[in-house]
């Protein structure tokens, strides 16, 4: 697995988020992760996951381990995020979720609901499975 950081797009994507979903250490964490993915920030997602992840994306395909992961996320690279609008981060305990909507610059859109499980409980911790619910909403 080679992490490329050449393609890092956090200043090119626009980022949305309520304003109460910062105000507790694994909310923060869960914005920092998915703006992380959505901006092709690999580094700081593969570090942040454990080695045996579990990623269910539901109705296509389930990924076990980082190099699936990994080779997942190199297959999106083409596509271009332009705005990310999270709507909703909960956290408690082992357990997270986070929602929005993500838009691409070839006008299409997808509704998503992510939710993760956490190694710990502790605010610093890895996610060790995560499950996705994405809805095409291109117009």
């Amino acid at each position: 697995m080679r992490m490329s950081q050449d393609n890092i797009r956090y200043e090119q994507v626009k980022i949305i988020c309520a304003e109460d979903c910062g105000n507790a250490p694994k909310k923060q964490f869960l914005r920092a992760f998915h703006v992380a993915l959505v901006c092709n920030d690999i580094g700081f997602f593969m570090e942040n996951i454990t080695e045996e992840i579990q990623w269910n994306v539901i109705g296509s395909h389930v990924l076990q381990g980082k190099d699936q992961i990994f080779g997942m996320i190199e297959k999106w690279n083409h596509k271009t995020p332009t705005e990310l609008v999270i709507n909703n981060i909960i956290t408690h305990g082992y357990s997270g979720s986070l929602n929005g909507i993500l838009n691409f610059e070839n006008n299409a859109s997808c509704a998503f609901c992510n939710i993760y499980r956490f190694n710990s409980s502790l605010n610093k911790t890895k996610i060790k499975e995560i499950t996705s619910f994405i809805i095409d909403i291109s117009k």
